[in-house]
């Protein structure tokens, strides 16, 4: 039991490290707001490819490359690349789109691959051997580029050439669609405003997130291209890039409008994903991130960085370890170490709300709904941790777009019967604890049984019936719509 006790301290204590490392994400990312992100002023335009791969992700395509034919940058100085793999009515749909889009003179083709290797980072490769741009932009399906988004990237990676890619800000389309969505859309907005910010702010390791982004094309070779062997391809060429000595450079003020997962066993199938993913480029680049040159701080950052997802197992333990605890020890000192570790939470998302919007307070009572549903997730994510470091290979699994992106919907998930377990195990334990007067604990253990139940509930409902097929093009873009000082 004593064993047992130690281990549940260990843990409390690791926990609070990754919430202390968060708490200096925080004051890193208030004084990198006073840095700005230097640009060149270019006399000539360098020559772009923008990547567009899309998977069966028929309700937002049109609304792509309505987008990108409208980006604002000489239309003799950029290619487009619709990498199609798509294997659903969504492959007619953008063929037709292309073709009407080449019958207007815009500099865009379709490539479509034999098969389906390597999926998403396969697909780019495949992409990037017939590609002419000295630049790779690249977009994910559910994202609408701005006009001005590459006369604002550009001048970046033209005022530094060591700068191998510059990562823009990811903004919501749909983050008021519901609960779960505002919940995302806090996630996500804390990622890029304090992590990536201060990250990048402060010189240390920064990652390209798979979108609304560009690369140099010479750093994507130099760190040796796209590779399949992880879930995460745009983590792990990141890291191997700024290994090679490059670096990666966060533009808050370019925000990218992009969408959120409208259902939580969509978020949860995604968040898998990069659990594992992240995991996986640990696994893989952990002993080389070791033995570079880099300093002793920013190994131990980017270790944290990578490790971040084993915050799930770690919870998913202390939860474990709670029962035979409760039991045999009338003193809690994870709880307090846990209670000062959470104080990290209302301050990251805090201050990310406050960067980004005026009336801030008012968002802020989601915080407490993406504390709920992430605890609800670790036992998921904590599978996705395991598989990974098992070596496990699954199959990357596109997250559901569009209103009318249903196929491809997660199906009833077999884990919500363990999440459903793990539900009643925590009740349980709550129960126990305020029947003996351990009061200090009955809060964290209905935390779990709620954020575990919710995700058990939504994981064991039947999937909704699948809505109408696709519809064709409707209105593309006009010769005459396209705005800018770059004539066609």
């Amino acid at each position: 039991m004593k064993l047992m006790a130690v281990a549940s301290l260990g843990i409390s204590i690791l926990l609070f490290l990754y919430a202390f490392y968060v708490l200096i994400l925080c004051g890193l990312s208030l004084w990198g707001r006073r840095r700005s992100v230097p640009r060149a002023n270019p006399s000539t335009w360098p020559l772009v490819t923008v990547q567009l791969p899309i998977y069966n992700e028929g309700g937002v395509v049109e609304r792509l490359l309505r987008a990108v034919m409208a980006l604002d940058y000489p239309l003799d100085r950029l290619e487009i690349q619709v990498l199609d793999d798509s294997t659903d009515e969504t492959a007619q749909l953008v063929k037709q789109l292309v073709v009407h889009y080449q019958a207007l003179g815009y500099p865009v083709e379709l490539l479509r691959r034999p098969n389906r290797n390597g999926y998403k980072a396969g697909a780019l490769t495949y992409g990037l051997r017939r590609a002419q741009g000295e630049f790779i932009a690249l977009f994910d399906a559910d994202f609408v580029p701005p006009p001005d988004f590459l006369r604002r990237t550009i001048p970046v990676l033209l005022a530094d050439p060591t700068i191998a890619a510059v990562q823009a800000r990811w903004s919501h389309l749909n983050a008021s669609q519901s609960w779960i969505t505002r919940a995302q859309a806090l996630m996500l907005d804390a990622h890029f405003m304090v992590d990536q910010a201060a990250r990048s702010a402060a010189g240390l390791p920064v990652n390209f997130n798979g979108s609304a982004g560009v690369w140099r094309r010479e750093a994507i070779e130099a760190a040796g291209g796209w590779e399949t062997d992880t879930l995460t391809e745009d983590l792990d060429l990141s890291y191997r890039a700024q290994l090679a000595g490059w670096r990666i450079v966060f533009v808050p003020d370019v925000a990218v409008p992009g969408e959120i997962p409208a259902t939580l066993p969509a978020f949860k199938s995604q968040q898998f994903r990069w659990a594992k993913g992240t995991t996986q480029t640990f696994r893989k680049l952990i002993g080389r991130i070791w033995r570079s040159h880099w300093p002793w701080w920013k190994r131990v950052v980017a270790t944290l960085h990578l490790s971040g997802y084993f915050t799930h197992l770690l919870a998913v333990l202390l939860l474990l370890l709670s029962g035979p605890l409760l039991r045999y020890s009338a003193e809690r000192p994870w709880t307090v170490i846990l209670g000062l570790g959470l104080l990290a939470v209302p301050l990251i998302y805090g201050l990310s709300q406050q960067a980004l919007y005026p009336d801030w307070p008012r968002r802020l009572w989601v915080i407490p709904i993406l504390f709920v549903i992430g605890t609800g997730l670790t036992l998921s994510n904590t599978r996705a941790i395991l598989e990974a470091l098992l070596g496990l290979s699954s199959e990357f699994r596109r997250t559901p777009k569009g209103e009318r992106a249903t196929r491809g919907e997660p199906e009833m998930d077999p884990m919500g019967w363990i999440e459903g377990a793990f539900t009643l195990y925590a009740l349980f334990l709550a129960w126990w604890a305020w029947r003996h007067g351990l009061d200090g604990v009955v809060p964290f253990l209905l935390c779990y049984a709620l954020g575990y139940g919710i995700v058990a509930g939504f994981s064991l409902s039947p999937p909704p019936p699948a809505r109408e097929a696709i519809a064709p093009a409707r209105t593309p873009l006009k010769e005459a719509d396209r705005s800018g000082p770059f004539p066609r």
